[in-house]
């Protein structure tokens, strides 16, 4: 029980993360703990820290160390390498040559098509590089072709940058389920259910692509104005990397996705990874370390917070018909991470096929209205933020601004 309150403590305090910006503004004495507190990456892993310091003071310090020991650390240890190797400068370049290339095949102006090539085609190669790495390399993209500029009339505004976000995170979120291997609420199901590529191309996959592209379309559509108000983007000029280079990178990409459920191989190779960009300084920028501890001590603190939401979760999912449970899970995902969901759901024997897909489809239909909803959603809001006011993310505003793109993820997942 007291898990569960510092777990709604926990979701309380992501939308609270404005308020103690401006308590670091107000009161510049202890302006740094507050600034600690309004980074919403620090949110979970400080009341896991609490959570930790209250069992040791009650159960001691074997039950507590024991706890910890049953958790599994491997998400947040796969999020923070992917992040770093795919935000990479050359990985970088190389993304920004197969955008630009795509880019060019469509009628569209410039900075029309780069959005669109960004926020469709990158999260459905998700399914393949892992949804982290897709919203790792969608997010830096966004960032240098239109979060970070400005024109004669100006950036490109808080409302648009929210609805870019929102769209990019559901889009993400439902991205990942052409296969059963780079979505995490997918991932955490789909050997235990027997769900092979076959199975997830024909009851999801196809139902997410049309989503994916719908929604960006209507972002287009709805905000085209703005768009064209942007002007074109501008290429980058800085020295061309390496073929040998890239290639190199490509393969330490491949490698960390391919042991992606092995921490000791993919770890390794992340090292390796480490010395190469140490050995070839000069065709690097600065790799984004920070930004990816950030994430994965907020994935950590998750991963110890939801390990004791169990007793309410799963009652109240098994309690539910197919067609609620997909709403439901739908609404919970906002709350707790998706891949907690069904992961719970995996546990419970008997499950009907349609129940089974329904869990899948609200948990990721969901995944985009929260930055707790999908385990991806923090990188890229870890990159992002700097452009929004006050360097934060508004809880409320990116939940209005992935509405839209949800309630299309829900029409196509649960209608079609």
């Amino acid at each position: 029980m007291i898990g569960a309150a510092l777990f709604g403590v926990a979701v309380l305090h992501t939308f609270s993360v404005k308020y103690f910006e401006r308590l670091a503004h107000t009161h510049p004495r202890h302006a740094g703990i507050w600034h600690l507190l309004g980074e919403v990456e620090v949110v979970f892993g400080f009341w896991a820290m609490v959570l930790m310091l209250f069992m040791f003071g009650v159960a001691g310090r074997d039950e507590s160390v024991a706890y910890l020991e049953s958790r599994n650390f491997t998400e947040p240890m796969f999020v923070f390498a992917i992040m770093v190797v795919a935000g990479s400068r050359p990985i970088l370049d190389f993304a920004h040559l197969l955008v630009r290339t795509g880019a060019r095949l469509l009628p569209l102006p410039r900075t029309m098509a780069l959005c669109f090539v960004v926020l469709s085609l990158v999260p459905l190669l998700g399914a393949f590089i892992t949804e982290p790495a897709a919203m790792t390399l969608a997010a830096l993209l966004l960032r240098d072709s239109v979060f970070a500029r400005t024109t004669g009339a100006g950036d490109a505004g808080p409302r648009l940058k929210y609805a870019i976000l929102g769209v990019l995170f559901v889009n993400v979120s439902i991205g990942g389920t052409l296969t059963p291997f780079a979505a995490p609420p997918v991932l955490m199901v789909a050997s235990t259910w027997g769900w092979d590529l076959g199975f997830m191309l024909q009851t999801f996959g196809w139902k997410s692509a049309l989503a994916v592209v719908t929604n960006t379309i209507l972002l287009l559509a709805v905000f085209r104005r703005r768009f064209l108000a942007l002007g074109d983007a501008q290429d980058a000029t800085a020295d061309p990397v390496p073929l040998p280079v890239i290639a190199m990178h490509l393969l330490f990409l491949v490698l960390i996705v391919v042991f992606a459920h092995h921490p000791q191989v993919f770890m390794g190779i992340f090292l390796f990874f480490l010395g190469f960009t140490a050995a070839y300084q000069r065709y690097q920028d600065n790799l984004i370390l920070r930004e990816a501890l950030l994430v994965a001590f907020f994935l950590a603190g998750l991963v110890v917070l939801g390990g004791l939401q169990a007793w309410w979760l799963a009652p109240l999912l098994t309690s539910m018909s197919a067609d609620a449970v997909f709403f439901g899970t739908t609404a919970l995902t906002a709350i707790t991470d998706n891949a907690a969901l069904t992961y719970l759901g995996a546990q419970v024997p008997g499950l009907s096929l349609a129940y089974k897909t329904a869990l899948v489809g609200g948990a990721v239909a969901g995944g985009g209205l929260t930055l707790i909803a999908n385990a991806p959603n923090p990188a890229g809001a870890a990159i992002l933020r700097d452009s929004f006011p006050d360097r934060a993310i508004s809880p409320l505003g990116l939940l209005a601004a992935a509405t839209p793109p949800t309630l299309i993820a829900v029409a196509a997942l649960h209608f079609l």
